[in-house]
């Protein structure tokens, strides 16, 4: 079984770093537990705790090793795989997630983000993932929906269709900004 699941708990070990084949591996275990109102007694009540172990990889891996402790409440997202196993003595199952993105819950305490040097939007080179950032002077790269050379007497930012062609309010008309992100044009 593999699905995508986004789990809250406690860092439950602390997590260890290893090197596999070149790839850098963070793993630690994760502590999730039910909380429910009781509505005979009218409080809440714990269930049952639920234990996964947690691999992060690469880039992932580094970041969660600086960052991430045991105790610490934390929000995952990641895929599940829940395999059976049977040492000879012993059997069991075992319930694993692979991390796509880890940070720590914020309803429980307060974090400082510091940005990796390699995250920067004005990048001009390729990634690590080998995709190289797209053009901003590219017609229609800041404009979804905007067809290159539509209408060159409109201008930049004119639809591809003349369907709806209603004034736009103040709001459309103000840029899009990530909060603390200086933007690449």
């Amino acid at each position: 079984m593999s699905d995508t699941i986004t789990i809250v708990g406690t860092v439950g070990t602390d997590p260890e770093k290893k090197t596999r084949n070149g790839v850098t591996i963070t793993t630690f275990r994760l502590a999730s537990r039910e909380r429910r109102f009781d509505k005979a007694t009218g409080a809440w009540v714990d269930g049952e705790t639920n234990w996964y172990t947690v691999s992060a990889y690469r880039r992932l891996a580094e970041h969660v090793f600086d960052s991430v402790h045991r105790r610490d409440r934390v929000i995952l997202t990641g895929r599940l795989h829940v395999r059976n196993w049977d040492n000879g003595e012993k059997r069991g199952t075992a319930v694993d997630v692979d991390a796509d993105a880890i940070g720590h819950d914020l309803l429980f305490g307060t974090t400082a983000y510091e940005a990796d040097e390699r995250s920067s939007l004005t990048t001009s080179s390729t990634t690590e993932d080998g995709w190289a950032p797209a053009d901003a002077d590219q017609p229609g790269w800041t404009s979804p929906g905007v067809a290159p050379g539509a209408d060159a007497g409109a201008g930049a930012g004119a639809r591809a269709s003349s369907e709806s062609q209603s004034q736009p309010d103040e709001a459309d008309q103000r840029p899009l900004a990530l909060a603390g992100v200086e933007a690449p044009f």
